[in-house]
């Protein structure tokens, strides 16, 4: 698999979504309602759920009364995420790395760690552009990282996921600022391997991104229920910035 472009494949593929399948939708839901409170959005803003995966947090989104599109590079899981598509839901094949609706968007949303996965560190900069670009003035921008302190302090380099008859064994390293993570498998009778890298971004790499995009920050957060960040010890970094 060529290293630079990993998550093509990765996020394509039906055992990615296996491997992560614990994840709480009920959690999102409730993170989703919190933020909209925060934000104070009103009915039909338009938001753009940026990496939206399989649309979890884009429908919830919806479903709160706002025009959502939702992208993600994934074309498998556009393709299911588009069966909830309705007059106020859209879903779409797109790279974050590219430009995007100028002065279309009231919010962006992009939760879940879906950032820091470039071969090239400055990419993640220009998301940040892209997404200082879509968003009308006075518009925000959400973005939802582990805490990469907690992560580092918690670290474990070996271990094993069961899912169902699948044995996920999993080896963890840290080099050049970002955890790769070595994942391997049997399905089949056919043999699986696929590595995910993501950078250890911190608050002050997000901050140099926001500064050079013309974005501020206004809010900080450490968990899903948007409680106080600490460096320690919340499991998220949860930053809102506003153009």
């Amino acid at each position: 698999m060529e290293n630079a472009e990993w998550y093509v494949d990765w996020f394509n593929s039906p055992y990615y979504h296996l491997l992560y399948n614990h994840r709480n939708d009920r959690e999102a839901i409730s993170f989703i309602d919190h933020l909209c409170s925060k934000l104070d959005l009103k009915p039909h803003y338009k938001i753009w759920d940026l990496a939206c995966g399989k649309g979890r947090h884009a429908i919830a989104l919806n479903k709160n009364g706002f025009d959502v599109i939702g992208t993600d590079l994934a074309e498998n899981s556009i393709r299911e995420a588009s069966g909830f598509s309705n007059p106020t839901l859209e879903f779409l094949v797109h790279d974050m790395r590219d430009p995007f609706k100028e002065n279309f968007f009231d919010a962006v949303f992009n939760v879940f760690t879906s950032l820091g996965y470039f071969k090239d560190f400055q990419d993640n900069f220009l998301v940040f552009e892209n997404v200082a670009r879509s968003l009308k003035k006075e518009g925000e921008f959400v973005v939802d990282f582990f805490n990469a302190e907690r992560v580092l302090s918690s670290f474990k380099s070996d271990y094993v996921e069961q899912r169902g008859n699948i044995t996920f064994e999993i080896r963890k390293v840290i080099a050049n600022n970002a955890i790769i993570k070595h994942i391997e498998f049997n399905s089949g009778e056919k043999n699986y391997y696929f590595e995910e890298s993501v950078s250890l971004l911190r608050k002050e790499h997000f901050l140099q991104f926001a500064e050079r995009a013309g974005l501020t920050l206004h809010h900080t957060f450490g968990n899903y229920k948007l409680e106080a960040f600490d460096e320690k010890t919340s499991e998220r970094l949860i930053l809102i910035f506003k153009k």
